[in-house]
């Protein structure tokens, strides 16, 4: 339970990094650019108000910490077993087949590139599930480091910028291959990472390709949770401490959250202006939260990454892409 006299003290970076999300959601509604990526660059540039010392300090850090989560967790309105009802089990199989597989490489292939398994999962469930919600989720129960911070903004960078790019090639590729209404829909909702880029790059291509798209990437925004509650069981059987001396949590909260918001969701048990309310409100958290984690992060963390860093990333979206493409005309 927060006390008074913490509110008094989280206000002000709370109301910081709030301001920034409303900047960063201004710049993307009028110029066509990312509202998250727009978000942590305005806050890398306004790092100074995260020093010690400063009055918005302590707001900035519940921001990128609690505020994150409670983002994930409202996530989980957005779920429906009605909406996901009229597909495919081959289709469903096929999506989620891509993911594990993709996380499998990441955990492969880093270690060939001088990264371990933080990294590894970070950046592969990252591409694998839903972009920059997903790495904010597995941020948050990944056992801290001193790398901890320039890795999440490293990864939050790379999938929304690799996901922006997708967004403009993947239409091209879908018509080159002549792919049907659905088939369109699932390559792309099965492979952009972010939300906003399947559906800006399903609408470019016809109505009928954005609506499946985003119903086939929904599929993996459900699959946010259960692999973060597996995950984190996992972590905690094998890590004991961490950097700030505490073992990782049994479930995270957020993620149970998540479940139970979807679980209502899909039995109708939430009217549709809680429905509408706590996703809104679950985008605006999240928004804020990556604002504030811009702000405790300086720039020169984040180039110390490496060309590794962004080869790995890249490889994990190629391998995505090129297994769903190979899964289409298995089911074709």
């Amino acid at each position: 339970m927060i006390r008074a006299d913490q509110i008094q003290a989280f206000f002000p970076g709370i109301l910081v990094a709030g301001l920034v999300a409303l900047a960063a959601q201004f710049l993307s509604e009028h110029y066509a650019t990312p509202a998250m990526l727009m978000a942590l660059l305005l806050g890398i540039a306004l790092n100074f108000l995260s020093e010690d010392g400063s009055k918005a300090a302590e707001g900035i850090a519940f921001s990128a910490k609690s505020l994150l989560r409670l983002g994930v967790a409202f996530l989980g309105v957005r779920i429906s077993a009605d909406l996901l009802a009229g597909l495919e089990i081959g289709q469903i199989a096929l999506i989620i087949g891509a993911m594990l597989a993709t996380i499998g490489s990441g955990f492969a292939i880093a270690p060939l590139l001088g990264h371990g398994w933080r990294f590894a999962f970070l950046t592969s469930g990252s591409v694998a599930i839903c972009g920059a919600s997903a790495a904010m989720a597995i941020g948050a129960i990944l056992p801290r480091d001193e790398r901890t911070e320039e890795r999440l903004i490293f990864t939050v960078i790379g999938v929304t910028v690799l996901s922006t790019v997708a967004m403009i090639l993947y239409p091209i590729i879908v018509s080159q291959l002549d792919l049907s209404s659905t088939e369109a829909g699932l390559f792309l909702g099965g492979t952009i990472h972010d939300v906003a880029q399947v559906v800006g790059a399903g609408y470019s291509v016809s109505e009928e390709t954005g609506d499946a798209a985003t119903l086939f990437k929904l599929v993996r925004v459900a699959m946010l949770a259960p692999i973060v509650l597996v995950a984190s069981l996992v972590i905690r059987a094998r890590v004991s401490t961490t950097t700030d001396g505490k073992r990782p949590p049994i479930l995270p909260t957020f993620a149970v959250g998540f479940i139970v918001l979807a679980a209502l969701s899909s039995f109708g048990a939430l009217p549709g202006f809680v429905t509408e309310t706590l996703s809104s409100a679950s985008r605006w958290f999240l928004l804020t939260a990556i604002a504030a984690v811009g702000m405790k992060t300086h720039l020169k963390q984040i180039l110390s990454v490496g060309p590794a860093a962004i080869a790995l990333i890249v490889i994990q979206t190629l391998f995505l892409g090129g297994t769903v493409l190979v899964g289409l005309q298995v089911l074709t």
